[in-house]
């Protein structure tokens, strides 16, 4: 029976660190905020696509351009921050 003295001796040899559970829990967590990167990354593309159709139209509302404009700017931001979210936990 091998004895290491610290965690990274277990990593370094292959061995989990954690339970089962937690694993799955984590391969869950990914697989949730890779869906949710991809569909906030339609829904800015929807609205950026809706922004681009009524100016072809030549509507002429300002008030729903700067709406649209809004609403992309924070779905892109939270679309972002989910991914660096992801990120961090895809390098670990």
């Amino acid at each position: 029976m091998e004895r290491y003295t610290s965690m990274r001796g277990r990593a370094r040899k292959g061995q989990s660190l954690g339970s089962g559970e937690a694993d799955s829990y984590i391969s869950a967590m990914k697989t949730f905020l890779a869906l949710c990167v991809a569909l906030l990354m339609f829904a800015t593309l929807g609205v950026l696509f809706a922004g681009l159709i009524g100016l072809a139209r030549g509507n002429g509302d300002p008030a729903r351009s700067n709406q649209l404009m809004r609403w992309r700017v924070i779905l892109q931001g939270a679309a972002l921050l989910l991914f660096l979210l992801l990120m961090t936990l895809l390098r670990s």
